[in-house]
């Protein structure tokens, strides 16, 4: 008799959930993968579907068509954003996608076992295991191995060509926290706790290099508390909940002994990982209040940067056209689109062309581009298109994965001079150029 396989406290979606979803399908214009290819279960209302199937026990949980579909979708919360019943689509798909990967496990290979440990559990918990890998990424890279290997074809043959492209290029340094305090000129109008990252610290230390000057520059004093690590994202969405929940304590601890105002993130995906620990400790006596009071207290940098402001004359010009491209979790999931737009206004000489689908995905999706090439590569050639359409010199986001994807994107379609930056790094330069005006 085949195993029948169904949803086990304690990550049973909630019925009331899935429940309120009225199939009124004004998500569904909004679904990068229903966009792409028009299958009803593709998009959200279909998944909720699913969903609700494999509660009632109608659909077995590790049914090849809703396993597909609970890692088809992105989990970019852009049918949240329309959805007039307020669907909370993340509280439906996640625990989703723990209850599989817990069914999943015993059917696991020792190998299979051991890469998941390594990747999920090991690499994103420890910071210091993630600089290590990082170094040996950074000597292939710097090197001349990545040259010679790229060369060999090696890579093609392994069928690693794609995910080897995607690998963020390390930083020369990285910015390790180490309780390290930068206080700006004058009294300081707030104090901020820096959330440096896990791939961050390693892969985009300029980024938060240029964070902590925008900050200064904005009147607050930054600390980098070396007690934080990884946010979660990561494991959560790979369905180690419980993961992720021990990762949210340390934050929140860290947090705590700070004695900051403010948690501040410059990665739209952690940032609204951060912003959703209430949710994720909602159902544990001794957490669930510290850790809604801690959600309260996190802002993206550019949320914050936009309601404190930045002194008249502090920005000085740059000469370009950029385009921004909204990153899901920062549009969608903060519903926060109007700063990093004021913010590119606000820097004189630069021209802001919107591109159509800016909030659409480009199919980053924290590990998505990997776990799923075929979809993510779809709608990163879609992205690109839009954007080479409005001829832009500079494309701005707020998150990592979705540097990379652009940028990798940029560079197959044989437009390396486009450039890729974070809106506060174009802050950081205007800051410069009016700094070397003054002086």
């Amino acid at each position: 008799m085949t195993e029948r396989h169904t949803f086990v406290a304690p990550d049973l979606p909630p019925t009331d959930v899935f429940d309120r979803c009225v199939r009124c399908g004004l998500c569904l214009p909004t679904c990068p993968t229903y966009v792409e290819t028009l299958v009803e279960t593709s998009g959200p209302r279909g998944r909720i579907a699913l969903i609700k199937a494999v509660a009632e026990e109608r659909l077995d949980l590790l049914s090849p068509g809703f396993v597909h579909q609970m890692s088809e979708c992105l989990d970019c919360r852009a049918c949240e954003a329309v959805c007039p019943s307020g669907v909370e689509y993340g509280r439906i798909l996640e625990p989703s996608r723990t209850q599989i990967v817990r069914a999943q496990a015993p059917a696991r290979s020792w190998r299979a076992r051991f890469a998941r440990s390594l990747l999920i559990g090991q690499l994103f918990s420890n910071l210091a295991l993630m600089r290590a890998a990082a170094l040996l990424l950074k000597i292939y890279q710097r090197s001349g191995l990545q040259a010679l290997v790229r060369r060999t074809g090696l890579l093609r043959a392994l069928g690693l060509q794609d995910v080897e492209a995607l690998a963020p290029r390390i930083s020369d340094r990285f910015f390790v926290p180490r309780d390290q305090r930068f206080v700006p000129q004058g009294r300081p109008r707030s104090t901020a706790f820096l959330h440096a990252g896990c791939i961050m610290h390693v892969a985009f230390a300029g980024w938060n290099e240029a964070t902590v000057r925008v900050l200064g520059a904005a009147g607050v004093e930054t600390i980098v508390p070396r007690g934080q690590g990884c946010c979660g994202a990561i494991t959560i969405h790979a369905g180690d909940m419980e993961r992720g929940r021990e990762l949210a304590k340390r934050n929140i601890e860290a947090f705590e002994r700070s004695g900051a105002d403010a948690y501040v993130i410059n990665a739209a995906g952690c940032g609204s990982a951060l912003k959703e620990y209430g949710t994720l400790l909602h159902d544990d006596p001794d957490w669930a209040e510290r850790a809604t009071a801690f959600s309260s207290r996190v802002y993206d940098v550019l949320e914050y940067v936009d309601e404190l402001g930045l002194p008249a004359g502090a920005l000085g010009p740059l000469r370009g056209v950029v385009t921004y491209q909204d990153a899901c979790h920062l549009a969608h999931a903060q519903r926060i689109t109007a700063p990093p737009r004021r913010l590119l206004a606000s820097i004189p000489g630069l021209e802001l062309r919107e591109m159509d689908e800016s909030s659409l995905c480009c199919g980053s999706a924290g590990i998505y581009n990997v776990t799923q090439p075929d979809m993510a590569q779809r709608l990163q050639q879609r992205k690109v298109e839009r954007i080479v359409d409005v001829a832009p010199e500079i494309v701005a986001t707020a998150n990592p994965g979705c540097a990379l994807q652009i940028r990798n994107g940029l560079d197959r379609a044989g437009k390396p001079e486009i450039a890729v930056k974070h809106v506060v790094e174009l802050l950081d330069e205007s800051l410069a150029v009016a700094a070397r005006y003054a002086g």
